[in-house]
């Protein structure tokens, strides 16, 4: 039992009066980018900032378990709605704050989509030509096709998704079932929007016996200090989870492709590297390994017998396909705890479709942003069931994208709607220069957000 200080405020380091989750969503910048693809700053449907800052909490309760288990004198854990929030747009935040010239244009807009007989679905790919087939099927204009990939594939960036309108039109003409079987003929994953919001599944699942702790025998000032994960993923959810470790005090070990993870480059740039990219792995140690090769998986076994985790959210069979499963590493590294972050987990069987942030908000019933609303919560869920997993001494540790919905849904409360106390805020760049907010931020090339934790020793 953990009797530690471990507390939850509203506001946290921001200088600003916030009575609770409306003033928050308000204030730091949720309603803003939730907003973009309806016109105006809008409230989230749910209460996102109070269920990410109860799931940091519960992380940060867990680290302190495991400090105290590795002799690192730490007394208590807080966090506040307001860094919770701040977590939540860190990546729109980092984009809004760089010094290069690339706009998004935020132009209102965007799924979900409807059929002809009212069904409400999404549908998602991440390769063009996916894309094109899809719509040349259903006889799409080219030069509409054309256009709208762009929005549509970075929507995960911009929180909006201006589409031509010919698209939702064609949908609109024809039944579910036909969408759903040309869908499947050109392979395009498409999800019909659940009716209500569903909760069936446990946010994530810890199994195995390890070696138990690492003793740390000086003090250290952080819960993971002396740990070392080694990380192999992509987008948001794996990654965030990596950086909250790292924010926790472990080194993180970065396994990239060769030449670099591609969305390095993704503008805007804030100094050398995508400021989007920074947002969730500044401080990060780098590796470039091709794991399509014998050599490049032999080097990651190497890695993996100095790391006590290793992270991946590789797709469905391909850590089998390669020979990295949990087994494989548990030979290089006896006790070593192995967590896969998914999009569905196993609820879809073994070949699921696409998980992607939007079609699982639209399978689980989570009220609908095109904010990566699941994606954050899903790698704080990630991070807390690893930090779960040393803490009992575990060697597995398994995440979803659909388990971190199903706990959004079950976090979902009733909604206190009453007059705001605090502005709205319509412009991030404005909100990081704002001195009220310094303390929660960071500035370098472009504003990163601080650790959502406050230690006390």
């Amino acid at each position: 039992m953990i009797t530690a200080l471990d507390t939850v405020t509203v506001a946290g380091p921001v200088d600003l009066p916030l009575a609770g989750e409306l003033d928050v969503q308000a204030a730091c910048g949720i309603m803003h980018v939730h907003g973009r693809s309806l016109g105006e700053p809008t409230r989230l449907g749910l209460d996102y900032a109070s269920i990410l800052a109860a799931e940091l909490s519960a992380l940060g309760a867990v680290s302190l378990k495991l400090a105290r288990g590795r002799g690192i004198a730490l007394r208590g854990v807080s966090t506040s709605l307001a860094q919770a929030a701040l977590l939540a747009i860190s990546q729109y935040l980092a984009a809004a704050t760089t010094e290069d010239e690339h706009q998004e244009p935020f132009v209102p807009g965007g799924p979900p989509f409807h059929s002809a007989d009212g069904v409400p679905f999404e549908i998602e790919t991440l390769e063009p030509a996916v894309w094109q087939r899809f719509w040349t099927t259903l006889e799409v204009d080219t030069r509409a096709i054309s256009s709208g990939w762009h929005p549509f594939l970075h929507r995960f960036a911009t929180a909006t998704c201006p589409l031509p309108p010919q698209l939702g039109e064609t949908l609109a003409t024809r039944p579910i079932g036909e969408l759903e079987q040309v869908a499947l003929l050109t392979g395009m994953t498409l999800v019909r929007t659940a009716e209500g919001p569903l909760d069936r599944a446990p946010a994530f699942v810890v199994s195995g016996e390890g070696r138990g702790y690492r003793p740390v025998r000086a003090v250290e000032p952080l819960p993971l200090s002396g740990l070392v994960v080694l990380e192999s993923c992509r987008r948001v959810q794996g990654p965030l989870a990596g950086h909250l470790l790292r924010l926790l005090g472990a080194t993180v070990l970065r396994i990239e492709p060769p030449g670099g993870d591609p969305l390095r480059w993704v503008p805007p740039i804030a100094g050398h590297t995508s400021a989007r990219f920074r947002a969730l792995n500044d401080g990060k140690e780098v590796v470039e390994i091709d794991l399509n090769t014998p050599d490049g998986r032999r080097h990651l076994l190497e890695l993996a017998t100095g790391a006590d985790v290793f992270l991946h959210n590789w797709a469905p069979g391909k850590a089998e396909r390669w020979s990295l499963s949990a087994l494989d590493l548990a030979r290089a590294r006896p006790g070593i705890l192995y967590a896969h972050a998914s999009g569905w987990g196993t609820e879809l069987g073994p070949e699921p479709p696409v998980g992607t942030d939007f079609v699982v908000q639209a399978y689980a019933g989570v009220p609908p942003s095109l904010m990566t609303i699941v994606d954050v919560f899903g790698g704080i869920v990630c991070a807390h069931g690893i930090v779960t997993g040393l803490a009992h001494g575990a060697t597995r540790a398994a995440s979803s994208l659909l388990s971190a919905a199903y706990r959004l849904n079950a976090g979902a409360g009733r909604r206190c709607d009453r007059p705001l106390s605090v502005p709205v805020c319509d412009d991030l760049a404005a909100l990081a220069t704002d001195p009220r907010f310094s303390r929660a931020l960071i500035q370098a090339d472009c504003a990163l957000v601080a650790s959502p934790w406050e230690f006390t020793s």
